[in-house]
């Protein structure tokens, strides 16, 4: 599903990245963990195609990410790649419904079934009560979980989430975590996650450790 080859980041005179490779199978839901600045969300966002690394090759699904720029790199990241960040990152003046279909409008398909596939998965993940609100109407484990569906929009290959839990309580935390194996079960989605919570790493299938740039 995903491979990445000694992967190299460097900013200015400080090496943040030395040479990473990982796998992950399709319908793992695999965890990176490691002390703060050791390259986490680096690799996570070089992985996802947010930010473009000095030397490496990654490829997602068969598809060599080295070998995409400009629109067609943005095309496939949207069709092929979720996000979930730390901050949902929810446009304000949309309702949650909105939010969702957002990446299915941007890929251009047609917009009455978008609205009927975001509105489906809101109602999987207990949202189907609030998809007229807008973020601002909703706390943070319910705009967490808005995110979690524009991630799934497009069917992902997929999910990258980068500290998804860290700006929520304990509470919904932990039910943001059994979201995503929920999901997993349900739609057989695989996650790469970076995350600081003991709780996700130890549920996740495979934990991998990074220090100083590498996995350890």
């Amino acid at each position: 599903m995903l491979t990445g080859k000694n992967i190299y980041k460097r900013y200015g005179s400080l090496e943040v990245l030395r040479g990473v490779t990982l796998e992950v199978r399709k319908g793992e839901v695999v965890a990176i963990v490691g002390p703060s600045g050791c390259g986490k969300s680096t690799l996570l966002h070089i992985l996802g195609s947010l930010d473009k690394a000095d030397m490496g090759e990654i490829v997602i699904n068969n598809a060599s990410l080295n070998q995409l720029v400009g629109d067609r790199l943005a095309a496939f990241r949207n069709k092929h790649i979720g996000f979930v960040f730390q901050f949902h990152h929810l446009l304000p003046e949309f309702t949650a419904l909105e939010n969702v279909c957002i990446p299915g409008w941007l890929a251009g398909k047609n917009k009455n079934k978008v609205r009927e596939d975001a509105q489906a998965l809101l109602k999987i993940l207990g949202l189907n009560d609030r998809i007229e609100n807008k973020p601002n109407q909703l706390s943070g484990g319910e705009q967490q979980r808005v995110a979690v569906a524009r991630a799934l929009i497009n069917n992902p290959d997929i999910v990258f989430a980068d500290e998804p839990s860290g700006n929520l309580d304990t509470a919904n935390a932990q039910e943001l975590h059994q979201l995503f194996f929920d999901l997993r079960k349900q739609f057989n989605q695989t996650f790469l996650i970076v995350t600081h919570n003991e709780e996700l790493s130890q549920l996740s299938d495979r934990t991998l450790h990074m220090k100083d740039g590498i996995i350890v």
